[in-house]
Parts: structure tokens; C-alpha cells; sequence
């Protein structure tokens, strides 16, 4: 098996969306700038994936001789079956499958989305995988959130996903679509994050937060949003050593302008922060109409300047980007001090928490300092005079006068004790966010483990399963039937090897 770096996945999978060979052989001879050893890897991704796409199509063919093989799935399937869903109707497609509504009739008669994935030959560690992360999945229960309800593989050995279907628009051209006012545009935000923070506290990342996976559906008259494609992007991850690196598909490419930083870089160690910058990015584009940075750009300057843009570049405040000097009136202030807090490029710097950002939002919309900016004595008078303007206009111009120098007095007096106070304040919640953070990092590396000796054991390899349970805490594993399976079998094969 190849060990694969992010870089080198990342350019095969840009190269894979140029259509026109010569352009692409074009693309990957700048890209490689001479370095032999990069470009040895990526033409052993081709390989790999020419050799994937040729047991496809000889397998399709023998299960439908007239199918069209020219892409991975077409309009001809719609009609046809995918185990016990018929395939009704062509949604989408991008660079992680195919997307049908599709129809169930048993146990149960339903319309769901059905995603078949578009992977490699080793499709039996993506399966795996995806089992370990559904009992996850399966706890969020969330209004704003879709429902993964089963998962499989085709006759071929493609996975698919089992949606909940969802009929809407992406949140952007929703509020564009119907002009919708700001503090609507807030609301339906909040709902978002809501929803990311009961994943987060599920221990679930989803990692690829954009419009188009936030969608707008309208319930009772009421504009909802709803999240969907949650922990599929961690199921399909591409790790070293699997030899699928062109499975990362549209997570990586395609929506660049959405990414964190840390995850333009290939950090390993991507948690819950990364979220929360792509929930900036979306409000960003709530607040001003396009992202920060455009993809289309991005992809256009390649992968060395798409990195050194979203690591390096800081973008427009939404105030400054909008354009417009009304608009850049309402967003001044508070609305730039917020977005800009969660664009932050060092990790440590943005929110802590989603419901911290969520929070944030709150306090704008009841007029409230908010944390995102350096709170003063001034600045907080100034948010007291906004709530009750009524009252204070009532005191006169000489007692409001007399109010802005008492506290304008003080400033100095009071900055040191809550610089103290607010740094403090910072490094608990820091603290916070670590140790609950390697909680959940530690609970999900118990369940990739006992899904790796379940897989161990189903294949005769007890005594790797065995070393592999060994080095689970008791204390760590959380109560599962997969897990009372596991350690049943191994009792039984400790039993016949007499120990």
C-alpha cells in the first residue's frame, strides 16, 4: 500500500477535475516544480484509480450489458435498484458520488437521498469505518440536523448512503432568493450552530460546512435549516496507508474557500475549531453576499497559492467587503467584530465553543456587549444607551454628558484588573475545550478499535484482535453491542487457545 501526503492527494485530485488531458499534464508539471518524488506518487494515484475505474465498468457491464459506463452513474439507473431502494430521481453529483432520491418500500414505504459514493478497490476499510462512526451518528437526534439512516455497498462493492431526504435550497440563495432581513439571516444562523454544538458534544466533527450542505427547508410557513451529509466526510477519509487517497473527493477539492486553515495544511490533528471557522465562512456570506475568498479563484491560482491565501491572506471585513454604505453601516461594529473572530488563522484565537459563537450572535440581537472584541468601559455604556434609549433621553444631553466622563474616568483604573480577569476567563475555557476535546478524541479512538477487532475477528485474526482490545481502557469503552460482540468472541477464542 502507498502511503499518501495531503499534498499529493490534493493535486491528484485537482488534476482529476481537469476534463482535457493536456491541461492537466500542463497543471502537474508546474505543480511538481521538479520534484521527482512528487510526481512518482501522484502518477501511482492514476494508476490506482485507472485500475478502480476498470473493475467498475467490467463489472457494471456484466450486471447490465447496456449500461452507459461513460461516467460512474447515470440518468439510465434512475428506475433500477440499489438493495432494497429504487432510484427515482437524478439530484446531484459532484466529486464524492452521485446523489438520488430514492424510494423505499419495506420495512417502511419512504422517500430518502441516497449518496453512492464514488471509491477505490479497498471499499471494505470505508465500510468498516463508516459502521464504527453510525452507532455515533445514530445518537444525534437534532431538528436542524438530516438523519444518516443506512449505508451498504452495491453489487460492485460501491458504498452508498441513506439519507433523510431533504427538499430545499442552500441557506445563501435561500436568504438571497427572498431578501431576507438581517436578523432573520441571525436566527436561522444560530439554528445552524445549535445543531454543529450537538454534534460537537456527540464527538462528531463534520468537517465540511457549506451552503450547500446547510439546506433551507420551509415547515408551517417557518424557513428551517437543516445540515446534512454529517460524519460522511469523516467515514470516507482517506488515511495513510489505505491506498484510496482519491476518495477524499469533494472535502478537499471543490470548496476550498470553506476550508480552515488547518485543513488546507493536512493537520492531523483537525477538532472542533475547524467547524467553527467554516460556520464563519458561511456567515461571512450571510452578511455580505460571497465568501471571503472566492473558490473559483482559489482553484484558478493553484494548490501553493490557495494554502498561502487561506494561511496567510486576512480578508475584507464584512463592513468593508459589502460595498454597499448602508449595508456597511449595520455590519460595522459588532457583526465584523464576530465574523472576524471565528476567520481567525491560529486556531487558538477563534471561539472556543460553537455555542460560544451562537452566544456571540445572541447578544448582538438583544443589543448586549459581545465577546468578540476588547470590551471597555465605553463600550459596554455604549451598549447600556442602545437597550434604553427611551431612558436616556429622558435624563437630558447634560446627564448622559456627565455618565460618558464617569466612565471614560475609570478606564484606566479598571483595565488591568479585567485584562487580568479576562485572561483568565480564556485560559479556563482553553483548558476546557482541551480536556474535552482529548475526551472525545480518546472515546472515538475506543471505537475505531473495537470495529477494527470486530473486522479482525470476523476474519480468523484473533489474536491481533485480542492485542488490539488490550489497549483499550475499560474506563474508556462505552457500552455497545458491537463491543459485548467483540469481547464475547475473543472470551471464546481465549477459551480454545487455552489461556
Amino acid at each position: 500500500m502507498n502511503t499518501v501526503t495531503s499534498t499529493e492527494e490534493l493535486l491528484f485530485l485537482e488534476a482529476l477535475q481537469l476534463g482535457d488531458l493536456a491541461e492537466r499534464k500542463a497543471f502537474l508539471e508546474k505543480a511538481y516544480a521538479g520534484d521527482i518524488g512528487l510526481q512518482e506518487a501522484v502518477e501511482r494515484l492514476f494508476e490506482d484509480y485507472e485500475k478502480a475505474e476498470a473493475i467498475f465498468r467490467k463489472g457494471r457491464a456484466a450486471l447490465d450489458p447496456t449500461a452507459d459506463l461513460s461516467g460512474v452513474y447515470t440518468d439510465a439507473n434512475v428506475g433500477t435498484f440499489i438493495g432494497p431502494y429504487r432510484l427515482a430521481q437524478w439530484l446531484g453529483e459532484g466529486g464524492g458520488g452521485v446523489v438520488y432520491m430514492a424510494e423505499q418500500e419495506a420495512p417502511m414505504r419512504r422517500q430518502v437521498a441516497l449518496k453512492v459514493i464514488k471509491l477505490g478497490m479497498d471499499t471494505k476499510r470505508v465500510i468498516a469505518r463508516f459502521e464504527a462512526e453510525r452507532q455515533t451518528l445514530a445518537l444525534m437526534e437534532h431538528p436542524n440536523i438530516a438523519r444518516v439512516l443506512d449505508a451498504g455497498a452495491t453489487e460492485t462493492g460501491r458504498p452508498f448512503f441513506v439519507m433523510e431526504l431533504v427538499r430545499g435550497m442552500r441557506i445563501t440563495d435561500y436568504c438571497a432568493q427572498n431578501d431576507v432581513p438581517l436578523r432573520e439571516r441571525l436566527t436561522m444562523f444560530q439554528q445552524v450552530c445549535h445543531a454543529i454544538q450537538h454534534a460537537h458534544q456527540k464527538g462528531i466533527i463534520h468537517r465540511d460546512i457549506k451552503p450547500s450542505n446547510i439546506l433551507v427547508t420551509v415547515q408551517d410557513g417557518v424557513p428551517t435549516p437543516k445540515i446534512i451529509d454529517f460524519g460522511i466526510a469523516k467515514a470516507i477519509e482517506t488515511r495513510p496507508g489505505d491506498g484510496t487517497a482519491f476518495t477524499a473527493i469533494e472535502q478537499l477539492l471543490g470548496t476550498p474557500a470553506y476550508m480552515s486553515p488547518e485543513q488546507i495544511q493536512g493537520a492531523a490533528d483537525v477538532d472542533t475549531r475547524s467547524d467553527i471557522y467554516s460556520l464563519g465562512v458561511v456567515l461571512y456570506e450571510l452578511l455580505v453576499g460571497r465568501p471571503p475568498f472566492d473558490t473559483e479563484e482559489l482553484l484558478r491560482q493553484g494548490l501553493g497559492e490557495m494554502r498561502r491565501v487561506l494561511c496567510d491572506v486576512e480578508p475584507a471585513r464584512p463592513s468593508v467587503a459589502s460595498g454597499d454604505p448602508r449595508q456597511a453601516a449595520m455590519l460595522s461594529g459588532d457583526l465584523d467584530w464576530i465574523a472576524m473572530r471565528a476567520l481567525e488563522k491560529e486556531r487558538e484565537r477563534r471561539y472556543h465553543t460553537v455555542r460560544g459563537f451562537a452566544l456571540d450572535i445572541e447578544h448582538y440581537l438583544q443589543d448586549e456587549p459581545v465577546q468578540a472584541r476588547p470590551p471597555s468601559r465605553l463600550y459596554r455604556l455604549h451598549k447600556l444607551v442602545r437597550r434604553n434609549k427611551a431612558t436616556f433621553a429622558a435624563l437630558g444631553a447634560t446627564t448622559l454628558a456627565l455618565v460618558v466622563g464617569l466612565g471614560t474616568s475609570t478606564v484606566l483604573f479598571f483595565r488591568e484588573r479585567e485584562a487580568r480577569q479576562e485572561a483568565e476567563h480564556a485560559r479556563q475555557e482553553t483548558e476546557h475545550a482541551r480536556r474535552a476535546e482529548s475526551a472525545l478524541r480518546t472515546a472515538s479512538e475506543a471505537r475505531a478499535n473495537i470495529a477494527r477487532a470486530a473486522y479482525l475477528l470476523s476474519h480468523g485474526r484473533g489474536e491481533e484482535a485480542d492485542a488490539l482490545v488490550e489497549k483499550i481502557p475499560i474506563s474508556i469503552n462505552e457500552p455497545s453491542l458491537e463491543a459485548a460482540n467483540v469481547y464475547r468472541g475473543l472470551a471464546d477464542w481465549n477459551l480454545r487457545q487455552n489461556r
